[in-house]
């Protein structure tokens, strides 16, 4: 499937300083970048660019008291759908080095809180059939509410809100296959079918062997999402950082 993106950013910024850009999909398994272009509409300076996991890179630049910046890209996606029920666990003696440090807890992934409660609700069940098992009780239990949730947002709060946004979603699935020792991390992505339109977050679980995408909230499949990054949580895939506050003037994300 070939993805076309536009994105707009606009931001005040109270002081000049740093910002931290992770808007670009990234060239990474299941997906090639035809084409990509970043314009900046103000005079920023593009210092470097940091690649982190190998899946997606940062744009850091210096920024005066506005950041305005346009991404146009052409991604074809070739990633198949997979039936994740049936794929079985990595035994851990068997996991990478990379997929091992995700199941650890992390800032909005508080992975104890969950032990009894995966243990309990899921028990008897592994590999693929548990995370599906997780996927679905999420589903049915969460309600897409957008605004409830904040920066702050664990996923132990929206385990007892029952309410949040994608990121919440996924944080709160991240947590629970993580307490269940399977490997999880937070992928920010693009997807045609998202609506609202924005910069939207899912999961990666490490089964059979291989990383697999799955979409929580039930927008996106993973034939229909353009991976930008990989992380922890939230904290390490954040479309925009900045060393000050900043104030939205307008973000516009569309994808066909």
């Amino acid at each position: 499937m070939r993805m076309v993106i536009d994105v707009t950013l606009d931001y005040r910024l109270s002081l000049p300083g740093t910002a931290i850009l992770m808007i670009e999909p990234a060239s990474t398994a299941g997906q090639t970048v035809e084409n990509c272009e970043v314009e900046f509409g103000s005079p920023s300076l593009i210092v470097r660019r940091d690649a982190d996991e190998g899946i997606g890179e940062r744009l850091i630049v210096d920024v005066d008291d506005r950041l305005s910046c346009r991404l146009r890209a052409e991604v074809s996606v070739d990633r198949p759908r997979v039936a994740l029920a049936s794929l079985p666990a990595t035994p851990l003696v068997a996991l990478p080095a990379e997929a091992l440090r995700y199941l650890m807890p992390s800032r909005y992934c508080e992975v104890e809180r969950f032990l009894h409660f995966t243990s309990t609700r899921f028990a008897g069940l592994t590999g693929g059939a548990l995370v599906k098992a997780i996927e679905n009780w999420i589903q049915r239990n969460m309600e897409y509410v957008p605004g409830v949730s904040t920066t702050e947002t664990t996923a132990g709060d929206s385990f007892l809100d029952r309410r949040g946004v994608c990121r919440d979603y996924a944080h709160l699935m991240i947590a629970m296959c993580r307490a269940m020792q399977i490997p999880a991390r937070i992928v920010s992505a693009y997807g045609s079918e998202v609506n609202p339109q924005d910069f939207h977050a899912v999961v990666e679980v490490f089964l059979d062997g291989a990383w697999h995408l799955v979409d929580p909230t039930g927008m996106s499949d993973a034939d229909r999402l353009a991976v930008i990054a990989v992380g922890r949580d939230a904290t390490d895939v954040a479309f925009l950082t900045t060393t000050g506050p900043a104030q939205l003037s307008k973000l516009r994300v569309a994808v066909s």
